[in-house]
């Protein structure tokens, strides 16, 4: 798979020698959905090139080893495995508050009515997260950023959808891109206003989602948005008012996807297709019909493991026929304080495997090669010539390790944009 006879390009920045790569890459035979394709697109004794934060070259670690270029550094890892950057691509990871309490009322026997009631729920953290001011809300979802960072998580989607009104959720956004900024890690951001109805708007659905279209164009004049979100869902939104949403997002050029068939099936992933949506989320309850509207659309299937796990959910989604119909399956945390209080994105791959029967292959393209897709990023997730260098090193045997190792972070080093980072 490895062409050896590949000269090395006249001047480098960096060099990597002595790895095994997971490339995830066709160039070298990683072929999804197929009998005969080389797994993990893996690649032994190999090399990568690295010039303006960019990948320029892959090949034989022995013609990288003579390099007698001057003033490029060179990096021996000595035989370990060499990953794209983990992309954690569905999260809410900005939010206040904490909700614990909750979690441990319902083992007690309380239910969701219960706890919402007596004033929990989705709109305890609306209020905590409207409560608190901007540095306060940076510094409660700084720790969870940092945790995710500690596994090789180098992207990350970000959603708004705590605040349900214009401050906030500008608020969240902000709050958002200043953490990529400050840790050098690439973030999407999402708006996610359409995620429930806030207690003003009681009773007055409609007149909820013309606020969530009337803000967007100002949010995404600010430079805040870079998609855009909803939940479908007896609990939340119908079709027709997502649609409204989408139609708004759709003039203004701005990607959609969607929460859909988590707790019950009301075609939310027959309508994100149809607006050929970089993603459908969740997928407990997802229809065979849907998932051909989704391989016709290249919507990406996102796999939360997590809120299937808090949630004690008993209904899998549907992966042999994702699978048959060769639709992308991408693994997230959905990172949220409610349903997925999770910043491990390695422990999601082995719940992934242990819990909706993922291969170790899925499970890793589906945070690295798929999550890039599912975020719209053609520059990430795979190693190949082109490909922006965001790099793991992992001291393991193989690529399986990753999702077979529980509490263990074999991680060694970190490349973000061709740099090395501190740890």
């Amino acid at each position: 798979m490895l062409k050896t006879d590949t000269p090395l390009p006249k001047q480098l920045d960096k060099l990597i020698i002595n790895a095994n790569i997971a490339t995830f890459s066709k160039d070298f035979g990683y072929q999804p959905n197929s009998d005969n394709h080389n797994e993990y697109g893996a690649i032994t004794q190999a090399a990568i090139g690295i010039v303006d934060g960019k990948i320029v070259w892959i090949g034989d670690s022995k013609i990288a080893e003579k390099c007698s270029q001057e003033n490029v550094e060179i990096t021996d890892i000595q035989g370990q495995w060499i990953t794209a950057g983990l992309i954690d691509c569905h999260t809410h990871l900005v939010y206040a508050g904490n909700r614990s309490n909750e979690f441990e009322a319902r083992l007690k026997g309380a239910s969701y009515t219960d706890i919402a009631q007596s004033g929990g729920g989705i709109l305890s953290t609306v209020k905590s997260t409207r409560d608190a001011d901007e540095g306060e809300l940076y510094r409660q979802s700084e720790k969870r950023l940092r945790a995710l960072i500690s596994e090789g998580v180098t992207s990350i989607e970000i959603k708004s959808g705590y605040g349900l009104d214009l401050a906030t959720e500008e608020k969240m956004l902000r709050v958002a891109k200043k953490l990529g900024e400050d840790y050098g890690i690439t973030v999407k951001k999402t708006y996610l206003a359409a995620h429930a109805l806030p207690p003003e708007y009681k009773d007055n659905t409609d007149a909820y989602i013309d606020k969530v279209c009337e803000w967007l164009p100002i949010l995404h004049k600010k430079g805040l948005v870079d998609a855009v979100d909803g939940f479908i869902e007896a609990i939340a939104f119908n079709l027709a008012q997502i649609t409204k949403v989408f139609d708004t997002a759709t003039a203004l050029g701005i990607p959609v996807k969607l929460h859909s068939e988590q707790l019950t099936d009301m075609g939310g992933s027959e309508l994100v297709a149809k607006y050929k949506g970089l993603s459908s989320d969740h997928l407990e309850q997802l229809s065979e019909a849907a998932i051909k509207q989704m391989a016709k659309s290249d919507t990406v299937a996102v796999l939360l493991p997590g809120a299937f796990y808090t949630l004690r959910d008993e209904t899998v989604p549907p992966i042999k026929l994702l699978r048959k119909h060769r639709v992308a399956m991408a693994v997230s945390t959905d990172c949220n304080p409610g349903t997925s209080p999770v910043t491990s994105l390695l422990l999601m791959m082995n719940m992934a495997c242990t819990l909706f029967d993922l291969t170790p292959e899925e499970a890793l393209a589906g945070v690295t090669r798929n999550s890039a897709k599912a975020l719209g990023m053609g520059n990430k997730g795979q190693i190949s010539v082109g490909m922006d260098a965001d790099l793991l090193v992992w001291d393991i045997e193989r690529p399986a390790d990753l999702s077979y190792l529980v509490g263990l972070n074999p991680l060694q080093k970190v490349m973000i944009n061709g740099q090395w980072q501190q740890r």
